[in-house]
């Protein structure tokens, strides 16, 4: 739980009235809600508010439904569809224009135009950017002239009010602050006022609180400019409390909010740490394991000298019947010599590679090319001039990614019959980016074959392997750079340059043991 959702649980809890326990000796919220009634009678008898055609009260029948009663008329309508849950003994449901004794919204844009801003500090102007998550945000100070007030009066907040958004987040409030002399709201901004008697605190965590914005968003309105109105918003409804109770509710959250952001900063920290370190920590463990480090080496393996054996014999019978051509028995062998030095032998050709081997490896493990291990290509050129074979289904490498493939966009393109053996992949193979983020690689694991475009290679062990294990040496070449190549815009990873690109090969049986255990340490680490 980050610590957005535990502050939206935090004021969840309290305006179900389960932050902190009732007391039966606290005078019920329906006695202060008839005070509040009364004294909002009197202001509008003494012509300080308006009346409010829609004041209503809300309680609760002898067949425990909901009623409202809109005082002015005494209409009477069941609401159980709108009361998202029982309070409390003693709590009240209200609608929040009920609640206030005045509420306005901001000026039309055209009101509040450019000419009417000042350099002098005069009349602040409340804006969306001003309303912040739990609290104002001083940023995009702005200010109209007092003389331009008294053309948007009606738009006039006053400390202590609690302004509320209109736009996107729609809902969100503050309460307005003593920074300035006068305020005026922008026209994404609508206030409300409120008798001494609430607790207002309360009503902005109220305000604030995952019930009342349910209903804000269940309504919002718009597809580029999302909104609300200041009639929408006079509408919903808030829990109140015994007075007592409001206060207690409001320490609580006040104590309790501290820590959350306290908690949400050191989350932060954390998961900052951790895109740096989770890297690093991978990039350490494949090191360890294509060195020879990660598991212990059992006596009882073949040496990876038998593998390469083994393999050259299966590519023998292939030459011999027809599947494969002579030249792919040209393979280099790699050796340390007597002088401690690397070195490469091609037929009768012998070269001192010292310079390109990276680290020593265990006795039974050995240098080797990629070409040596793995029958590769390409798939096939997407060239719109060529209109014979089969239309199916490819991939390239907008859908090959290191934790699977996007198959939901695929394209086709006509495939002759003798192009489908080559350019299509099957389960188990290792499908390498030829282009882009250059080595990107992915075993092929579907029962369904694909078809590929060029800037993907193919890779099919001559005998069975653990292909993973490779698939981890193209991850840690990436990751630490290792792989190059030549190109312009585009660094490419050709055919040669794979064939050519140096692997160190444990035993088949240690390839297994070292997946495995990268498997477990990646889980640990993420």
């Amino acid at each position: 739980m980050n610590g957005k959702q535990l502050r939206n649980s935090i004021l969840q809890w309290a305006i179900q009235g389960k932050l902190v326990p009732q007391d039966p000796n606290d005078e019920p919220a329906s006695v202060l809600l008839e005070r509040i009634r009364e004294e909002k009678a009197r202001l509008v008898k003494e012509k300080k508010i308006k009346r409010d055609k829609n004041e209503s009260i809300i309680y609760r029948g002898d067949d425990n439904s909901y009623y409202e009663k809109i005082l002015a008329t005494d209409e009477v309508k069941c609401i159980d569809d709108e009361v998202p849950f029982d309070l409390p003994m003693g709590w009240e449901w209200r609608r929040l224009g009920s609640l206030s004794f005045d509420s306005a919204d901001g000026p039309f844009g055209s009101n509040l135009k450019r000419e009417h801003y000042t350099s002098n500090r005069e009349v602040r102007i409340i804006q969306l950017s001003n309303i912040g998550e739990f609290g104002w945000k001083d940023s995009n100070v702005r200010y109209t002239t007092f003389a331009h007030l008294t053309t948007i009066s009606r738009s006039e907040a006053f400390a202590g009010d609690i302004i509320i958004a209109k736009m996107m987040p729609a809902g969100r409030a503050i309460i307005c602050p003593t920074l300035e002399s006068k305020y005026v709201l922008s026209s994404d901004a609508v206030r409300f006022s409120f008798s001494t008697e609430l607790e207002k605190t309360y009503l902005y965590y109220a305000i604030n609180s995952p019930v009342f914005l349910e209903q804000v968003y269940g309504e919002v309105q718009g597809i580029t400019r999302v909104r609300t109105s200041l009639q929408k918003l006079r509408s919903y409804l808030l829990p109140i409390p015994p007075i007592n109770e409001q206060k207690k509710i409001v320490k609580i959250i006040d104590q309790l909010l501290t820590l959350t952001f306290n908690y949400e900063k050191a989350q932060d920290a954390i998961n900052e740490l951790n895109d740096h370190v989770k890297p690093l920590l991978k990039r350490s463990i494949l090191q360890e394991a294509i060195q020879g480090r990660l598991v212990e080496q059992c006596e009882t393996d073949e040496p990876a000298s038998v593998l390469l054996e083994q393999i050259r014999a299966e590519k023998e019978k292939r030459v011999k019947a027809g599947l494969l051509k002579k030249s792919a028995l040209q393979d280099a062998v790699i050796f340390k010599g007597d002088d401690n030095k690397y070195y490469e032998q091609i037929g009768k050709n012998c070269i001192d590679i010292t310079a390109d081997i990276p680290f020593d490896l265990p006795s039974n493990w050995v240098w080797t090319r990629i070409g040596n291990l793995f029958a590769h290509n390409n798939g096939k050129q997407l060239n719109k001039g060529n209109s014979d074979g089969i239309l199916m289904e490819y991939i390239t490498t907008s859908n090959l990614y290191w934790d699977g493939f996007r198959l939901d966009n695929l394209k086709r393109m006509p495939f002759e019959a003798s192009e489908i053996e080559r350019c299509q992949a099957i389960k188990g193979d290792l499908l390498v980016c030829e282009g882009g983020d250059v080595g990107r690689s992915c075993i092929w694991t579907s029962d369904n074959p694909i078809m590929l475009q060029n800037h993907i290679h193919k890779l099919r062990a001559y005998i069975p392997q653990c292909t993973k294990y490779f698939y981890f040496i193209f991850y840690y070449y990436n990751i630490t750079g290792m792989i190059g190549g030549k190109g312009i815009g585009i660094q490419g990873f050709s055919s040669k340059a794979l064939h050519n690109t140096l692997v160190p090969l444990p035993p088949i049986e240690e390839q297994s043991r070292i997946v495995e255990r990268i498997d477990q340490l990646f889980q640990l680490s993420d």
